[in-house]
């Protein structure tokens, strides 16, 4: 049976960044259909509880580094915990990421994704910048007419609606991944998601 796994992150979130070759790499051998769901984390936090992180206590913040730093090392995933484009706008790089996923599939999309949080995390570009986005469109081999269609009412209709999705499943922060309804929450619960898959929810398997 082939699972499905329903993926919601925010372009911006370094903890997507430091888990999405790991959960791409997963999902490929387990031979699941991953669904790609940017959401707007600006959206999801008043209804969750959650704050922006200029608005966290100056502890949680301090701590936040130090995690971003020992992950970084752990995974052996490059990352300037203060990017020089951090805070940033990224509606436009996830309207994009969903304009691919809507022209040219689920892998591409994932692709772009990997460039995308790479840009912010690794390389320190403008992902909020149209230019970056054009230059990331050119180096992921993908069509260049992509940047006008992330402008769409289509996209920008999908983008509410993962949106809005996301906060009536219970979604609260980034990223996330839904399998059969369950959420986890975080790339550190990739063992998690990596055991979900190999368990076999299939009913008409019981009692063979």
């Amino acid at each position: 049976m082939t699972r499905t796994i329903d993926y919601y992150f925010a372009p911006q979130s370094p903890w997507t960044y430091l888990g999405h070759a790991r959960f791409a790499a997963i999902a490929k051998a387990s031979g699941a259909t991953v669904r790609v769901r940017p959401v707007d984390l600006g959206s999801v936090y008043p209804v969750s509880g959650g704050l922006p992180l200029g608005k966290r206590a100056p502890q949680r913040q301090t701590y936040r580094l130090l995690e971003l730093a020992r992950y970084s090392n752990h995974l052996d995933v490059p990352l300037h915990p203060k990017p020089k484009f951090f805070p940033v706008a990224s509606d436009d790089a996830a309207k994009l990421i969903i304009a691919v996923d809507i022209k040219d599939g689920t892998e591409p999309a994932m692709r772009l994704c990997a460039a995308v949080f790479a840009a912010v995390w690794a390389q320190e570009r403008n992902i909020g910048d149209p230019k970056v986005l054009a230059e990331l469109v050119a180096e992921c081999g993908l069509p260049e007419q992509r940047n006008e269609q992330s402008q769409s009412q289509t996209v920008q209709e999908r983008y509410e609606a993962y949106t809005q999705e996301a906060i009536g499943i219970g979604i609260f922060g980034a990223p996330s991944y839904v399998i059969d309804g369950e959420i986890f929450w975080g790339q550190d619960r990739l063992d998690f998601v990596e055991r979900a898959l190999r368990s076999d929810k299939n009913p008409s398997s019981k009692g063979a």
